[in-house]
Protein backbone atom coordinates (compact mmCIF):
# COMPACT_ATOMS: atom_id res chain seq x y z
CA UNK A 1 0.00 0.00 0.00
CA UNK A 2 1.10 3.41 -0.89
CA UNK A 3 1.86 5.91 2.50
CA UNK A 4 -0.84 7.86 1.27
CA UNK A 5 -3.53 4.69 1.24
CA UNK A 6 -2.11 3.78 5.07
CA UNK A 7 -2.63 7.30 5.52
CA UNK A 8 -6.23 7.42 5.01
CA UNK A 9 -6.96 3.86 7.04
CA UNK A 10 -5.06 5.26 9.82
CA UNK A 11 -7.46 8.73 10.37
CA UNK A 12 -10.26 5.73 9.50
CA UNK A 13 -9.63 3.26 12.11
CA UNK A 14 -8.56 6.23 14.49
CA UNK A 15 -12.35 8.02 14.19
CA UNK A 16 -13.91 4.61 14.90
CA UNK A 17 -11.87 4.09 18.04
CA UNK A 18 -13.14 7.56 18.91
CA UNK A 19 -16.10 6.76 18.84
CA UNK A 20 -15.43 3.83 20.84
CA UNK A 21 -14.97 6.18 23.68
CA UNK A 22 -11.27 6.04 23.97
CA UNK A 23 -9.37 8.68 25.26
CA UNK A 24 -8.02 10.70 22.34
CA UNK A 25 -4.95 11.18 23.41
CA UNK A 26 -4.36 7.44 23.46
CA UNK A 27 -5.83 7.08 20.35
CA UNK A 28 -3.75 9.51 18.70
CA UNK A 29 -0.13 7.59 19.38
CA UNK A 30 -1.71 4.48 19.29
CA UNK A 31 -2.90 4.72 15.63
CA UNK A 32 0.28 6.95 15.15
CA UNK A 33 2.59 4.56 16.25
CA UNK A 34 1.37 1.78 14.82
CA UNK A 35 1.17 3.22 11.22
CA UNK A 36 4.71 4.84 11.84
CA UNK A 37 5.83 1.31 12.50
CA UNK A 38 4.12 0.17 9.27
CA UNK A 39 5.55 2.69 7.22
CA UNK A 40 8.86 2.30 8.45
CA UNK A 41 9.82 -0.07 11.14
CA UNK A 42 9.07 -0.78 14.86
CA UNK A 43 12.63 0.48 15.65
CA UNK A 44 12.17 4.03 14.56
CA UNK A 45 8.73 3.76 15.61
CA UNK A 46 10.24 3.55 19.08
CA UNK A 47 12.90 6.21 18.61
CA UNK A 48 10.38 8.60 17.26
CA UNK A 49 7.92 7.80 20.48
CA UNK A 50 10.67 9.14 22.81
CA UNK A 51 11.14 11.96 20.81
CA UNK A 52 7.62 13.15 20.43
CA UNK A 53 7.04 12.48 24.16
CA UNK A 54 9.88 14.74 24.47
CA UNK A 55 9.35 17.01 22.08
CA UNK A 56 5.93 17.71 23.30
CA UNK A 57 6.63 18.08 26.92
CA UNK A 58 10.14 19.68 26.77
CA UNK A 59 9.52 23.03 25.25
CA UNK A 60 9.38 25.70 27.64
CA UNK A 61 6.46 27.43 26.78
CA UNK A 62 4.06 24.50 27.62
CA UNK A 63 4.42 25.61 30.72
CA UNK A 64 1.55 28.79 30.09
CA UNK A 65 -1.17 25.79 30.26
CA UNK A 66 -0.83 25.00 34.14
CA UNK A 67 -0.10 28.20 35.05
CA UNK A 68 -3.11 30.25 33.07
CA UNK A 69 -5.12 27.33 34.65
CA UNK A 70 -3.91 27.63 37.97
CA UNK A 71 -4.52 31.41 37.93
CA UNK A 72 -8.20 30.38 36.86
CA UNK A 73 -8.86 28.07 39.92
CA UNK A 74 -7.42 30.80 42.13
CA UNK A 75 -9.48 33.44 41.04
CA UNK A 76 -12.35 30.90 41.03
CA UNK A 77 -12.03 29.96 44.57
CA UNK A 78 -10.73 33.41 45.42
CA UNK A 79 -14.32 34.69 44.74
CA UNK A 80 -13.03 37.17 41.85
CA UNK A 81 -15.71 36.01 39.62
CA UNK A 82 -18.55 36.96 42.01
CA UNK A 83 -17.16 40.50 42.58
CA UNK A 84 -17.05 41.21 38.90
CA UNK A 85 -20.48 39.90 37.86
CA UNK A 86 -21.65 42.03 41.03
CA UNK A 87 -20.17 44.94 39.27
CA UNK A 88 -21.71 44.41 36.09
CA UNK A 89 -24.94 43.59 37.44
CA UNK A 90 -25.68 47.42 39.26
CA UNK A 91 -24.42 49.18 35.48
CA UNK A 92 -26.40 47.01 33.32
CA UNK A 93 -28.94 45.34 35.03
CA UNK A 94 -31.72 48.27 34.87
CA UNK A 95 -31.47 47.67 30.81
CA UNK A 96 -34.14 45.19 28.95
CA UNK A 97 -32.23 41.33 29.22
CA UNK A 98 -29.93 43.37 31.88
CA UNK A 99 -29.31 40.51 33.64
CA UNK A 100 -27.93 38.56 30.92
CA UNK A 101 -26.22 41.27 29.41
CA UNK A 102 -24.33 41.56 33.04
CA UNK A 103 -23.64 37.80 32.71
CA UNK A 104 -21.80 38.24 29.41
CA UNK A 105 -19.71 41.00 30.80
CA UNK A 106 -19.09 38.92 33.76
CA UNK A 107 -18.35 35.98 31.61
CA UNK A 108 -15.55 38.23 29.19
CA UNK A 109 -14.63 39.12 32.78
CA UNK A 110 -13.99 36.45 34.21
CA UNK A 111 -12.54 35.01 30.83
CA UNK A 112 -9.95 37.30 31.12
CA UNK A 113 -7.87 35.87 34.19
CA UNK A 114 -9.42 32.11 33.72
CA UNK A 115 -8.73 30.54 29.64
CA UNK A 116 -11.00 27.53 30.47
CA UNK A 117 -14.52 27.46 28.66
CA UNK A 118 -15.92 24.97 31.01
CA UNK A 119 -14.69 27.27 33.91
CA UNK A 120 -16.02 30.42 33.04
CA UNK A 121 -19.81 28.56 32.09
CA UNK A 122 -19.80 26.85 36.03
CA UNK A 123 -18.58 30.20 37.89
CA UNK A 124 -21.30 32.47 36.04
CA UNK A 125 -23.75 29.65 36.02
CA UNK A 126 -23.71 30.05 40.00
CA UNK A 127 -23.83 33.35 40.10
CA UNK A 128 -26.08 34.47 37.21
CA UNK A 129 -28.78 31.68 36.85
CA UNK A 130 -30.78 32.32 40.65
CA UNK A 131 -30.54 36.14 39.55
CA UNK A 132 -32.43 35.46 36.51
CA UNK A 133 -34.95 33.18 37.62
CA UNK A 134 -35.62 35.21 40.01
CA UNK A 135 -36.86 37.98 38.16
CA UNK A 136 -38.24 35.85 36.11
CA UNK A 137 -36.20 35.56 33.05
CA UNK A 138 -36.90 33.32 29.87
CA UNK A 139 -35.51 30.02 30.94
CA UNK A 140 -33.80 29.90 27.47
CA UNK A 141 -32.68 33.14 27.47
CA UNK A 142 -31.29 32.71 30.84
CA UNK A 143 -29.24 29.57 30.32
CA UNK A 144 -28.30 30.12 26.54
CA UNK A 145 -26.59 33.44 27.73
CA UNK A 146 -24.54 31.74 30.33
CA UNK A 147 -23.63 28.64 28.18
CA UNK A 148 -22.55 31.30 25.29
CA UNK A 149 -20.95 33.82 27.45
CA UNK A 150 -18.82 30.83 29.17
CA UNK A 151 -17.35 30.22 25.37
CA UNK A 152 -15.39 33.51 25.78
CA UNK A 153 -13.41 31.63 28.30
CA UNK A 154 -11.46 30.19 25.38
CA UNK A 155 -11.12 33.56 23.10
CA UNK A 156 -10.49 36.71 25.30
CA UNK A 157 -6.89 36.25 26.85
CA UNK A 158 -5.26 34.15 28.68
CA UNK A 159 -6.60 31.81 26.57
CA UNK A 160 -5.46 28.05 26.56
CA UNK A 161 -6.85 26.64 23.34
CA UNK A 162 -4.86 29.60 21.43
CA UNK A 163 -1.91 28.64 23.46
CA UNK A 164 -2.23 24.71 22.67
CA UNK A 165 -3.02 26.09 18.97
CA UNK A 166 0.48 27.84 19.45
CA UNK A 167 2.31 24.90 20.10
CA UNK A 168 0.68 22.85 17.97
CA UNK A 169 1.66 24.85 15.15
CA UNK A 170 4.82 26.56 15.84
CA UNK A 171 3.14 30.08 16.13
CA UNK A 172 4.14 32.95 18.86
CA UNK A 173 2.18 32.53 22.06
CA UNK A 174 2.68 35.80 22.82
CA UNK A 175 0.72 37.95 19.86
CA UNK A 176 -1.31 34.63 19.79
CA UNK A 177 -2.86 35.33 22.88
CA UNK A 178 -3.18 39.28 22.15
CA UNK A 179 -4.66 38.54 18.73
CA UNK A 180 -8.31 36.82 21.22
CA UNK A 181 -8.85 40.38 22.66
CA UNK A 182 -10.08 42.60 20.02
CA UNK A 183 -12.17 39.47 18.45
CA UNK A 184 -13.46 38.11 21.77
CA UNK A 185 -14.52 42.10 22.50
CA UNK A 186 -16.21 42.02 19.53
CA UNK A 187 -17.92 38.82 20.51
CA UNK A 188 -19.09 39.86 24.38
CA UNK A 189 -20.75 43.33 22.47
CA UNK A 190 -22.31 41.23 19.50
CA UNK A 191 -23.36 39.06 22.28
CA UNK A 192 -24.98 42.00 24.59
CA UNK A 193 -26.44 43.40 21.45
CA UNK A 194 -28.26 40.30 20.42
CA UNK A 195 -29.58 40.11 23.71
CA UNK A 196 -30.73 43.47 24.24
CA UNK A 197 -32.32 43.19 20.87
CA UNK A 198 -34.32 40.39 21.80
CA UNK A 199 -35.65 41.65 24.90
CA UNK A 200 -37.09 44.69 23.86
CA UNK A 201 -39.10 42.51 21.26
CA UNK A 202 -40.40 40.45 23.72
CA UNK A 203 -40.16 42.03 27.18
CA UNK A 204 -41.15 38.95 29.36
CA UNK A 205 -37.87 37.50 27.91
CA UNK A 206 -35.66 39.52 30.10
CA UNK A 207 -37.08 42.13 32.23
CA UNK A 208 -35.08 44.93 33.30
CA UNK A 209 -33.46 44.30 36.99
CA UNK A 210 -33.69 46.87 40.07
CA UNK A 211 -32.28 50.39 39.51
CA UNK A 212 -29.11 51.62 41.14
CA UNK A 213 -28.16 54.64 42.38
CA UNK A 214 -24.86 56.39 40.73
CA UNK A 215 -23.24 55.35 44.36
CA UNK A 216 -24.31 51.94 44.70
CA UNK A 217 -22.64 51.82 41.01
CA UNK A 218 -19.40 53.79 41.84
CA UNK A 219 -19.13 51.62 45.13
CA UNK A 220 -19.35 48.26 43.15
CA UNK A 221 -16.97 49.07 41.25
CA UNK A 222 -14.49 48.01 43.86
CA UNK A 223 -16.00 44.39 43.80
CA UNK A 224 -14.30 44.42 39.81
CA UNK A 225 -10.79 45.44 40.81
CA UNK A 226 -9.50 42.33 41.21
CA UNK A 227 -10.10 40.83 37.72
CA UNK A 228 -9.17 44.22 35.92
CA UNK A 229 -5.66 44.15 37.98
CA UNK A 230 -4.99 40.71 36.78
CA UNK A 231 -5.63 41.62 33.65
CA UNK A 232 -3.70 44.46 33.22
CA UNK A 233 -0.85 43.40 35.19
CA UNK A 234 -0.57 39.95 32.79
CA UNK A 235 -1.67 40.59 28.82
CA UNK A 236 -0.44 44.47 29.64
CA UNK A 237 3.13 42.61 30.84
CA UNK A 238 3.27 40.49 27.51
CA UNK A 239 2.50 43.34 25.48
CA UNK A 240 5.14 45.81 26.58
CA UNK A 241 7.27 43.27 27.00
CA UNK A 242 7.49 43.53 30.65
CA UNK A 243 7.52 39.40 30.45
CA UNK A 244 7.28 36.66 28.32
CA UNK A 245 4.08 34.78 28.24
CA UNK A 246 5.02 31.63 30.58
CA UNK A 247 6.60 34.36 32.92
CA UNK A 248 3.29 36.14 32.62
CA UNK A 249 1.42 32.98 33.45
CA UNK A 250 3.60 32.39 36.38
CA UNK A 251 3.09 35.70 37.58
CA UNK A 252 -0.57 35.83 36.95
CA UNK A 253 -0.96 32.91 39.35
CA UNK A 254 0.80 34.31 42.34
CA UNK A 255 -0.58 37.63 41.76
CA UNK A 256 -4.26 35.67 41.49
CA UNK A 257 -3.16 33.63 44.73
CA UNK A 258 -2.27 37.22 46.36
CA UNK A 259 -5.19 38.78 45.74
CA UNK A 260 -7.05 36.02 47.07
CA UNK A 261 -5.28 36.04 50.46
CA UNK A 262 -5.78 39.64 50.88
CA UNK A 263 -9.75 38.99 50.47
CA UNK A 264 -9.41 36.16 52.59
CA UNK A 265 -11.33 33.81 50.17
CA UNK A 266 -8.87 31.37 49.82
CA UNK A 267 -9.21 28.41 52.13
CA UNK A 268 -6.70 26.12 52.83
CA UNK A 269 -8.79 23.40 51.49
CA UNK A 270 -9.77 25.58 48.25
CA UNK A 271 -5.80 26.14 47.43
CA UNK A 272 -5.47 22.40 47.63
CA UNK A 273 -8.46 21.60 45.25
CA UNK A 274 -6.96 24.55 42.94
CA UNK A 275 -3.98 22.63 42.68
CA UNK A 276 -5.12 18.81 42.43
CA UNK A 277 -8.08 20.44 39.58
CA UNK A 278 -4.91 22.22 37.82
CA UNK A 279 -2.70 18.90 38.25
CA UNK A 280 -5.26 17.07 36.83
CA UNK A 281 -6.75 19.14 33.62
CA UNK A 282 -2.87 19.96 32.39
CA UNK A 283 -2.50 16.19 32.59
CA UNK A 284 -5.38 15.62 30.21
CA UNK A 285 -3.80 18.60 27.89
CA UNK A 286 -0.44 17.19 27.69
CA UNK A 287 -1.39 13.57 26.94
CA UNK A 288 -3.33 15.16 24.14
CA UNK A 289 -0.57 17.07 22.85
CA UNK A 290 2.00 13.60 23.01
CA UNK A 291 -0.66 12.06 21.52
CA UNK A 292 -0.91 14.50 18.91
CA UNK A 293 2.49 15.15 18.36
CA UNK A 294 3.08 10.80 17.73
CA UNK A 295 -0.07 11.21 15.55
CA UNK A 296 1.69 14.38 13.32
CA UNK A 297 4.85 12.04 13.11
CA UNK A 298 2.87 9.50 10.95
CA UNK A 299 0.57 11.59 9.30
CA UNK A 300 3.76 13.45 7.86
CA UNK A 301 5.82 10.50 6.71
CA UNK A 302 2.36 9.74 4.78
CA UNK A 303 2.51 13.02 3.07
CA UNK A 304 -0.99 13.74 2.82
CA UNK A 305 -0.99 16.83 4.19
CA UNK A 306 1.26 18.15 1.48
CA UNK A 307 -0.37 16.54 -1.07
CA UNK A 308 -3.81 17.57 -0.05
CA UNK A 309 -2.34 21.33 -0.26
CA UNK A 310 -1.00 20.62 -3.57
CA UNK A 311 -4.65 19.66 -4.85
CA UNK A 312 -6.46 21.78 -3.25
CA UNK A 313 -3.83 24.87 -4.48
CA UNK A 314 -4.35 23.67 -7.67
CA UNK A 315 -8.29 23.84 -7.63
CA UNK A 316 -8.00 26.65 -9.35
CA UNK A 317 -10.74 28.83 -6.66
CA UNK A 318 -10.30 31.27 -4.82
CA UNK A 319 -8.87 30.28 -1.31
CA UNK A 320 -11.86 32.31 0.51
CA UNK A 321 -13.95 29.51 -1.17
CA UNK A 322 -11.51 26.96 0.53
CA UNK A 323 -11.17 28.73 3.87
CA UNK A 324 -15.02 28.53 3.97
CA UNK A 325 -15.05 24.89 3.18
CA UNK A 326 -12.62 24.18 5.87
CA UNK A 327 -15.04 26.26 8.51
CA UNK A 328 -18.11 24.31 7.62
CA UNK A 329 -16.04 21.02 8.03
CA UNK A 330 -14.86 22.13 11.46
CA UNK A 331 -18.43 23.41 11.99
CA UNK A 332 -19.60 19.92 11.63
CA UNK A 333 -16.98 18.17 13.55
CA UNK A 334 -18.16 20.52 16.26
CA UNK A 335 -21.32 18.92 16.59
CA UNK A 336 -19.33 15.53 16.43
CA UNK A 337 -16.46 15.87 18.78
CA UNK A 338 -14.91 17.55 21.56
CA UNK A 339 -14.07 20.53 20.67
CA UNK A 340 -10.06 20.49 21.76
CA UNK A 341 -9.65 17.25 20.40
CA UNK A 342 -11.55 18.31 17.11
CA UNK A 343 -8.73 20.94 16.89
CA UNK A 344 -5.70 18.91 17.95
CA UNK A 345 -6.91 16.12 15.86
CA UNK A 346 -7.16 18.17 12.51
CA UNK A 347 -4.39 20.31 12.46
CA UNK A 348 -1.73 18.44 11.44
CA UNK A 349 -3.49 17.83 8.31
CA UNK A 350 -4.91 21.52 7.39
CA UNK A 351 -2.69 24.49 8.72
CA UNK A 352 -0.43 22.81 5.91
CA UNK A 353 -2.96 23.55 3.61
CA UNK A 354 -3.76 27.03 5.42
CA UNK A 355 0.21 28.10 4.71
CA UNK A 356 -0.02 26.65 0.81
CA UNK A 357 -2.77 29.21 0.77
CA UNK A 358 -1.20 32.46 2.26
CA UNK A 359 -3.63 32.78 5.21
CA UNK A 360 -2.10 34.23 8.26
CA UNK A 361 -1.54 31.91 11.04
CA UNK A 362 -2.36 33.94 14.02
CA UNK A 363 -5.37 35.34 11.93
CA UNK A 364 -6.37 31.79 11.38
CA UNK A 365 -5.89 30.73 14.83
CA UNK A 366 -8.65 33.05 16.43
CA UNK A 367 -10.79 31.48 13.30
CA UNK A 368 -10.45 28.42 14.93
CA UNK A 369 -11.04 29.28 18.52
CA UNK A 370 -14.16 30.52 17.80
CA UNK A 371 -14.75 27.15 15.95
CA UNK A 372 -14.39 25.85 19.34
CA UNK A 373 -17.03 28.01 20.85
CA UNK A 374 -19.22 26.97 18.36
CA UNK A 375 -19.06 23.51 18.74
CA UNK A 376 -19.69 24.09 22.63
CA UNK A 377 -22.56 25.13 22.42
CA UNK A 378 -24.33 22.81 19.26
CA UNK A 379 -25.83 19.11 19.60
CA UNK A 380 -25.30 16.77 20.54
CA UNK A 381 -21.04 17.73 21.80
CA UNK A 382 -21.98 20.75 23.18
CA UNK A 383 -19.93 20.48 26.70
CA UNK A 384 -21.11 23.68 27.95
CA UNK A 385 -24.67 22.76 27.16
CA UNK A 386 -24.09 19.64 29.45
CA UNK A 387 -22.65 21.42 32.30
CA UNK A 388 -25.20 24.50 32.14
CA UNK A 389 -27.60 20.99 32.65
CA UNK A 390 -25.54 20.21 35.50
CA UNK A 391 -26.22 23.87 37.28
CA UNK A 392 -29.87 24.12 35.73
CA UNK A 393 -31.15 20.57 36.72
CA UNK A 394 -34.89 21.46 35.90
CA UNK A 395 -34.20 22.69 32.84
CA UNK A 396 -34.37 20.09 29.62
CA UNK A 397 -31.12 19.76 27.23
CA UNK A 398 -32.92 20.43 24.34
CA UNK A 399 -34.25 24.06 25.83
CA UNK A 400 -30.72 24.86 26.55
CA UNK A 401 -29.81 23.99 23.01
CA UNK A 402 -32.71 26.18 21.54
CA UNK A 403 -31.47 29.18 24.17
CA UNK A 404 -27.92 29.08 22.51
CA UNK A 405 -29.06 29.39 19.24
CA UNK A 406 -29.43 32.82 18.67
CA UNK A 407 -25.46 32.79 20.01
CA UNK A 408 -24.26 30.67 17.40
CA UNK A 409 -25.66 32.87 14.52
CA UNK A 410 -24.06 36.14 16.65
CA UNK A 411 -20.53 33.62 15.71
CA UNK A 412 -20.89 33.26 12.36
CA UNK A 413 -21.66 36.99 11.59
CA UNK A 414 -18.90 37.51 14.19
CA UNK A 415 -15.83 35.13 11.65
CA UNK A 416 -17.57 36.78 8.39
CA UNK A 417 -16.82 40.15 10.22
CA UNK A 418 -13.03 39.28 10.80
CA UNK A 419 -12.58 37.46 7.19
CA UNK A 420 -13.54 40.73 6.02
CA UNK A 421 -11.31 42.71 8.22
CA UNK A 422 -8.68 40.68 9.43
CA UNK A 423 -6.99 43.07 10.99
CA UNK A 424 -9.36 42.98 14.08
CA UNK A 425 -7.47 40.55 14.93
CA UNK A 426 -3.98 41.08 13.77
CA UNK A 427 -3.79 44.76 15.01
CA UNK A 428 -2.70 44.25 18.31
CA UNK A 429 -0.38 41.41 17.57
CA UNK A 430 0.81 43.77 15.19
CA UNK A 431 2.08 46.66 16.96
CA UNK A 432 3.44 44.21 19.17
CA UNK A 433 5.61 42.63 16.62
CA UNK A 434 6.74 45.65 15.73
Amino acid sequence: MSPATVGIIGIGVMVLLFFSRMPIGFVMLLVGFLGFSYLRSVEKAIGMLGMAVYGSLSVYDLAVIPLFLLMGQFAFYGGLSRGFYLTMYKWLGRLPGGLAIATIGGCAGFAAVCGSSVATAVTMGSVALPEMQKYKYDSKLAVGSIAAGGTLGILIPPSIALAVYGIITSTPIGPLLLSGFLPGLLLAVMFMLLIYIMARRNPTMGPPGPPASLREKITSLKGGWGILSLFILVIGGIYLGVFTPTEGAAFGAFAALLISLVKMSLSWQDFVDSVLSTGKTSAMIFAILIGASVFGYFIAVTRIPSLLADIIAGLGVHRLVILSLILFMYAILGCLMEAFSMIILTMPIIFPIIQKLGFDPIWFGVLMVIMMEMGMITPPMGLNVFVMQGVARDVPLYTIFRGTAPFVVAMVVCIIILIIFPSIALFLPGIMTR
